[in-house]
């Protein structure tokens, strides 16, 4: 029975592909929360059309699970499937080759195999990218060539940072499934360092009641040896390795004999991520964590918990070991985000701790020029919500530029992606309250803020003033600050008189343009420098209410 989101998916899905524009969507939806339902019947809509489908996966393991969904879904039609993966001979390769190129082959499920410049088709119509985030920028340049005027569907439990934010921009449409199948419960996440008494204790637990274990070590060099070692441990269980370097052969019979339940164990690379679907596995122990990026973690938690049975993740680090700020965040992030559906919050995480990647370029995360990167994707949003004609009043706020030293210093926050992360906010900040949440954030964070830190806050409170007073620079140059007007304030000489009270050797005016304030600043600190411009846009803020005048924090 399909859920509310499933349905609402496959309608937006439908509707895309009926359309003229060609279909670039993203189904954001958790692991084992049904993303292959919508792509199955996104694929059965484009065969009754008499199109081609291409389903590309990152492993070859996932490529047979989908072949096999895939043709039992089908096998009432006359629909023909086909697989090209390295489990294949290279004279049945040759075959699915050939009958691409004629149409006798209807879908076709694939690894970057599909990518070679031997695949022709006769007539694609949609392209399947299955757990985009396993796929590298290259292979995304080879997709390119497949992808000219056909319709896309990605499915991710866990999109890259460039792809989320794309979809964020309104770049690319966005489904997100968040309703969980029925009798499904989150699973019990364990951050520890190795220890193995826990090990043990997780092993026999999952074996006592006839469920079967993954044991991720994610070095090929030495994973015989750590199944040796896991032997001597609970000797009674009976233990199968895997890796991507194993021959196809051995490493499809060892799949199987697992998936029969022949084995109690498996102790795996990270082959085993993506999409794998075995119920009866409901313990996995992840060793060396502290190695693997968030939507790894997340990916490889979601290989358990897939039954109606309560199901346990061990994410284990090396004894003694001092993890960077980073790793720390995303085992932190792993162990918070337990609950169902908590996938899209994953990715925005990572989106948060990695940066959002360069659209132009190969960077599929990180900050392109830091800052610069950030006003690229204003800009977009800018240029998104201008197509779409529903773009806001641009705000055009004044230049602050005194000569004081305002910026968040290393000593204060160590980590660069935070401090863009705050300079961003009080950039961004359009009211005094805005401000002081991000002054409680940083002082809940960080402790008392220093100078420097105290002296960014100021200039951000005294941009949005300066906005309010319809000011349109205020530039400190030669101890001198001169405040600069968009229009004239049309200020009578009484009014300018009450200005100077109290400042006669500070203030002057020119009133031969638009009004220009200039105050001498000599000998004046940093903070009294602020605090002086302050004192000017407080006294404005009270001629306005003592004259009546309509002041509704636009302008004067």
């Amino acid at each position: 029975v399909e859920t509310d989101d499933q349905l609402r998916a496959i309608q937006q899905v439908k509707r895309d592909m009926e359309a003229i524009v060609p279909m670039d969507r993203l189904l954001c939806g958790d692991v084992g929360y049904g993303k292959t339902e919508v792509a199955l019947r996104a694929a059965f809509k484009a065969v009754m059309e008499s199109k081609q489908v291409a389903v590309l996966v990152p492993t070859t393991i996932l490529a047979q699970q989908h072949y096999e969904t895939f043709s039992q879904r089908f096998n009432k039609y006359p629909i023909t499937v086909e697989v090209l993966s390295r489990f294949r001979k290279p004279k049945e390769i040759k075959e699915t080759v050939s009958k691409l190129k004629t149409g006798e082959v209807d879908v076709v499920i694939g690894t970057h195999r599909m990518l070679t410049k031997d695949i022709k088709f006769k007539d694609l119509g949609l392209l399947i990218v299955d757990e985009e985030q396993r796929f590298g920028v290259t292979h995304k340049e080879k997709l390119k060539r497949l992808k000219t005027n056909i319709d896309v569907l990605t499915l991710s439990a866990t999109p890259i940072p460039r792809t989320l934010h794309m979809s964020m921009v309104g770049m690319r449409d966005l489904s997100v499934i968040e309703t969980p199948p029925e009798d499904r419960y989150p699973v019990q996440t364990y951050v520890v360092e190795e220890n193995n008494q826990v090990i043990k204790e997780a092993i026999l637990r999952e074996m006592s009641r006839g469920g079967q274990i993954f044991y991720l070590h994610n070095r090929v060099a030495d994973i015989e040896e750590t199944a040796r070692k896991l032997q001597l441990l609970v000797p009674h269980c009976t233990i199968g390795v895997t890796h991507g370097q194993m021959r196809e052969d051995q490493l499809e019979e060892v799949m199987l004999n697992f998936i029969n339940g022949e084995l109690d164990m498996l102790v795996c690379t990270t082959i085993i991520e993506n999409g794998l679907d075995i119920p009866n596995v409901n313990t996995i122990i992840i060793s060396g964590a502290d190695k693997l990026g968030l939507s790894q973690l997340y990916q490889l938690r979601g290989r358990v918990g897939r039954s109606n049975r309560l199901a346990y993740a061990y994410f284990t680090y090396e004894r003694g070991k001092v993890l960077s700020e980073t790793a720390e965040k995303r085992l932190e992030a792993i162990k918070e985000f337990t609950h169902l559906g908590a996938g899209f919050k994953i990715a925005m995480r990572d989106l948060e701790i990695r940066g959002s990647g360069n659209i132009l370029g190969p960077e599929q995360h990180g900050n392109m020029m830091s800052v610069g990167f950030d006003l690229y994707c204003r800009l977009l949003e800018q240029a998104v919500a201008e197509l779409k004609g529903t773009q806001k009043e641009k705000k055009e706020y004044p230049a602050i530029e005194l000569q004081v030293s305002a910026y968040l210093p290393n000593n204060y926050i160590p980590d660069n992606t935070t401090k863009i992360s705050i300079y961003n906010k009080l950039l961004a900040a359009e009211s005094e309250r805005e401000v002081s949440d991000v002054i409680d954030e940083l002082i809940d964070r960080f402790g008392d803020l220093p100078a420097e830190a105290l002296n960014l806050t100021e200039l951000a409170l005294m941009r949005i003033e300066a906005y309010r007073h319809n000011v349109s620079k205020v530039k400190e140059e030669r101890d001198k600050i001169t405040i600069y007007f968009f229009e004239d304030p049309s200020l009578s000489g009484t009014q300018l008189l009450t200005l100077t009270k109290g400042l006669t050797r500070r203030i002057s005016f020119n009133s031969s343009g638009p009004l220009e304030i200039r105050l001498r600043v000599t000998g004046l600190s940093p903070i009294e420098r602020i605090k002086l411009v302050k004192e000017i846009f407080g006294r404005f803020k009270t001629l306005v209410h003592n004259n009546d005048t309509c002041y509704n924090g636009d302008s004067l």
